[in-house]
């Protein structure tokens, strides 16, 4: 499935690949990989509220921010942050090395692009992930979700936090 009119990329309009979500209905399950190659589903983390960061790449400035303060609100709720890109694991964990990233778990969906997939966050002509937010209740379901319009604009962090802490992080 494709999706066009969701975002831009520098102002130019870019297609989405995957499906719409609803917000309410159960998260899709998907495999990623930490930064030792060993895979990690959504549903490992059932049970905790999850906030999903999905950032085009790690080692750009809007991103590098964005991993950061999801990275520090991390340490402040009962939540566990996933920042998820496409970038090589390898190269995820020299940055989290570099930059201090302790409190996330940083995931690369290079192998099969399942989170991308099944997220709808593909950027076709990039072969990049959107960037956006995602929170995900104890419970497995979808209580929020942000596809930034603008891929080089940030999320609203006050509302992803503001919904996590609603789901009981």
């Amino acid at each position: 499935m494709e999706r066009t009119g969701v975002i831009t990329f520098k102002g130019n309009g870019m297609t989405l690949v995957g499906p719409e979500l609803k917000t309410g209905a159960p998260a899709p399950d998907f495999t990623a990989v930490d930064n030792g190659l060993q895979p990690v589903k959504l549903s490992d983390l059932k049970g905790q509220v999850v906030i999903i960061s999905a950032v085009p790449s790690i080692d750009t400035p809007v991103c590098e921010l964005q991993t950061k303060r999801f990275n520090e609100e991390a340490g402040k709720l009962n939540a566990k942050v996933v920042t998820i890109s496409l970038d090589l694991p390898f190269a995820q964990k020299r940055f989290c090395g570099a930059q201090g990233i302790a409190n996330s778990v940083i995931l690369s969906d290079y192998q099969q692009r399942d989170f991308a997939n099944q997220f709808g966050v593909l950027i076709k002509e990039l072969c990049l992930l959107s960037r956006a937010v995602f929170v995900v209740d104890k419970d497995g379901n979808l209580t929020y979700q942000e596809i930034v319009p603008e891929v080089t604009d940030h999320p609203n962090y006050d509302k992803a936090i503001e919904a996590a802490k609603a789901a009981g992080a």
